[in-house]
């Protein structure tokens, strides 16, 4: 029984939902939305809520139920407030820095790497305050796409992971990397 699905979802104001069968198309102040939804799992809208409904009880919809109220909660977020992840550059001489819209990241490689984003994805290069920069340590991904924010933000990461010995490395702001011991200079027998 998914007590996550069976919770209606509300509709702010400016948000217009638009139903075409399995298709629900989201529009707000930020921009628009549209998702296919599985069969199996229904949408309709009561006054100002969303309601998600599964057809029957089989193991399939009794999976989706949830998975698909969060996912329209999720577009119905976006196109409100929109979405942002920060990423953390830990290392001596490694930086960020914007060229156009391009994030330029200078890491420990013997090259720059360049990562431009997606349609819908914005990029920026932040202080501690979270005031915009040219170069920094901070990265800021913002979208209305929940899940598009978090993939570019995990490929940024992706470009250098941080190294659990000295700490090095791009992280989510916030994340605890467990550290560990290096060698011991001990002698040989």
């Amino acid at each position: 029984m998914s007590r996550i699905g069976k919770r209606p979802i509300p509709l702010p104001a400016k948000v217009t939902v638009t139903l075409d069968g399995q298709r629900v198309k989201v529009k707000g102040p930020k921009g628009e939305l549209e998702r296919e939804l599985p069969s199996g799992v229904s949408v309709q809208q009561q006054d100002h809520m969303l309601v998600v409904s599964r057809a029957d009880d089989s193991r399939r919809n009794r999976q989706l139920h949830g998975l698909c109220r969060t996912l329209v909660a999720n577009m119905v977020e976006g196109v409100t407030n929109a979405f942002e992840r920060k990423l953390e550059i830990q290392g001596v001489g490694y930086r960020a820095q914007m060229s156009g819209s391009k994030l330029v990241l200078n890491v420990g490689y013997s090259h720059p790497v360049e990562i431009a984003p997606p349609p819908g994805i914005t990029l920026s290069v932040e202080d501690a305050s979270g005031k915009p920069v040219n170069q920094g340590t901070i990265v800021a991904v913002r979208g209305i796409d929940k899940e598009l924010v978090g993939n570019v933000a995990a490929q940024i990461r992706f470009v250098r992971p941080p190294e659990p010995y000295k700490g090095k490395g791009i992280r989510y702001l916030g994340e605890v990397v467990r550290r560990k011991e290096g060698k011991t200079g001990g002698k040989k027998k």
